[in-house]
């Protein structure tokens, strides 16, 4: 009841927060229309009553009560769904919101990659759907709360004992919180075959992937997998649901019970003489009210603890990303020193394997440096920790001398330029899917134009019918798809739009390039990177496989088994005949 009363204030607070007036005029609405219906009770027995003593005009006045009450009552609940309706989709936006900044407006990367944690978002991802019902549930239930108050009142002045029927509305409110826990159990422990299901649809139905899964006439797997994942899934929340819903009905037999009970009560008082034919009529509407009450409460209970369950999962994901990081200092204007990694060893969450081990590294300021060595030796880790993606679990990274835990990292991201093997595919004008790698700059055209010119991907402007205002992506009606490689290059002239970086990442940003296209770009990469190295003293970052282009690198970083297994220049490397200089020969034979 503690997590459903905080999740009815959080929900009440953002409500509140969304729109002071319509949250004001819900909460009327709705309070009148749900306190009218045992009014109405008490009307319908005094015209009874009326009537049997033959006042007419009594009787006509009590009727036209009646008739006002009814009409409150069943028109105020559907004015104020009009208010909480849009105000629900408001909620609905701001809850999306609140997901969007936990995903993305942590420190580091961690949490995606924990299995409850993705979890907890997939069902949150759900939830969010139900603003709508929590919020009418709320607002319902505290109509609900003042019309049962007013009705156990009326109750209690027909018959002491009649103060029970309440009372017996405590089985089904507690085998309905029980029955909701069992299928908020359900929904967790199915999260996963439901994410994997989702996973597969996108698979089965993205056009980025149509053609492989024609090639390898995936189209029948993907549908097996899906539905078997959908049984599974479907299968346990319908076993939940049998469950809950006998649970449901037990606890709706003891208040049926009552119920009969109650009535049976007044028809003896009635007929010994001590209540009128009007008590009677009153008591039957109050019992029945009283019933449709408890039936509700516990259908707002449900909805109640479903959106309770919600806040909790979203404050259990806030805790577990928003550790806090040492005191914070801006990055430096300039790196004089450079960054050094000094006995590192990290394990990506939820895994017993170590990707990085005693790594001692130092990488000079202005400086090209150039990571190499065999898929999963752990590359792409060393460049994750130095974009302040993880912390390492032993070991420090160091910027000039200070831990890079002590930069705030809003800041130190400010300072860096990247472009990764896995890019973003962003369905923008063409303008504005560069122009997010400065956002200061995005409106600049000239500013993206020169991105585009440093990245040597300018040409892909001719291919495309507005230029920088050509809209892309096949989502919109006249979006124009790009290839792989032209996907890339625009890319790259995002990775370049920041001017003076202290960090210029580019993890195999040229996979879908060929190796003269690469080679004679990261040429210009280099003669770029010491431009702004000597301005800036940043340091330039490549992730390659082929030799051919990190042989240009100051410095080379041969990675293996998580271990930094050889540092040196191309010449220092191929002249001591270790594992640089053996795979250095084996791709140039290939190319001969």
């Amino acid at each position: 009841m503690i997590n459903v009363l905080a999740g009815c204030r959080q929900l009440l607070h953002t409500a509140w927060r969304m729109d002071r007036a319509r949250t004001v005029f819900s909460i009327i609405l709705m309070v009148c229309g749900a306190v009218a219906a045992p009014l109405l009770a008490v009307g319908l027995g005094w015209m009874t009553d009326a009537v049997v003593g033959g006042r007419w005009r009594e009787a006509a006045w009590n009727g036209a009560l009646v008739a006002v009450l009814g009409i409150v009552s069943l028109t105020f609940s559907h004015f104020a769904h009009i208010l909480y309706f849009e105000l629900s989709e408001l909620a609905e936006i701001d809850f999306d919101k609140q997901l969007i900044a936990l995903s993305n407006g942590t420190v580091g990367i961690a949490h995606h990659e924990r299995a409850e944690q993705a979890d907890s978002l997939t069902v949150l991802q759900h939830e969010s759907r139900r603003f709508r019902t929590g919020l009418e549930a709320l607002l319902n239930g505290m109509g609900l709360a003042l019309a049962m108050v007013l009705t156990a009142v009326l109750l209690a002045r027909l018959h002491p004992l009649l103060l029970l029927l309440p009372l017996a509305a405590i089985p089904p409110l507690f085998t309905g919180r029980v029955a909701e826990g069992r299928l908020d159990a359900a929904k967790t422990k199915t999260a996963e075959p439901v994410r994997l299901a989702l996973n597969l649809f996108g698979l089965a139905t993205s056009s980025r992937h149509a053609g492989e899964v024609r090639v390898f006439r995936l189209e029948d797997e993907l549908r097996r997998r899906r539905a078997e994942l959908w049984e599974q899934a479907t299968g346990g929340l319908h076993r939940a649901q049998l469950a809950a819903a006998g649970i449901r009905v037990a606890g709706q037999l003891v208040f049926a019970a009552a119920y009969v009970g109650g009535v049976l009560l007044i028809l003896r008082d009635a007929a010994n003489g001590r209540h009128s034919v009007g008590d009677v009529v009153l008591a039957v509407a109050l019992a029945a009210q009283v019933n449709q009450q408890v039936t509700l409460a516990v259908a707002l209970m449900q909805d109640l603890q479903r959106m309770a369950s919600a806040y909790r999962r979203m404050d259990h994901i806030r805790a577990a990303v928003g550790a806090p990081g040492l005191a914070e200092q801006p990055p430096p204007d300039r790196l004089r020193e450079g960054i050094v990694l000094s006995g590192v060893a990290f394990s990506y969450p939820a895994s017993e394997a170590t990707a990085l081990r005693d790594v001692d590294l130092t990488l000079p300021a202005g400086s090209i440096v150039a990571f190499v060595g065999e898929n999963g030796a752990g590359k792409t880790t060393l460049v994750k920790l130095l974009c302040g993606f993880y912390q390492p679990t032993g070991g420090r990274v160091l910027v000039d001398g200070v831990d890079l835990r002590a930069l705030p990292m809003p800041a130190w991201r400010q300072r860096i330029a990247a472009g990764f093997q896995d890019f973003v595919r962003y369905e923008f004008l063409v303008q504005q899917a560069v122009g997010v790698g400065d956002l200061a700059r995005i409106d600049d055209a000239g500013a993206v134009r020169a991105a585009l010119d440093r990245a040597r991907s300018a040409d892909v402007l001719d291919h495309l019918p507005d230029g920088l205002r050509s809209q892309l992506g096949k989502s919109h009606a006249d979006g124009a798809e790009l290839s792989g490689g032209q996907w890339q290059k625009i890319a790259l002239g995002r990775a370049l739009m920041r001017d003076t970086p202290l960090l210029l990442v580019l993890d195999e940003p040229t996979s879908a390039l060929d190796p003269q296209a690469e080679h004679a770009l990261f040429e210009r990469y280099a003669e770029q990177a010491r431009r702004v190295g000597e301005t800036t003293g940043a340091i330039t970052v490549l992730v390659s496989h082929r030799f051919s282009t990190v042989r240009m690198a100051d410095q080379i970083v041969v990675v293996r088994d998580g271990r930094v297994a050889e540092v040196g220049s191309h010449a220092e490397l191929v002249r001591r005949g270790g594992q640089y200089a053996e795979l250095y020969a084996l791709q140039a034979q290939a190319y001969r």
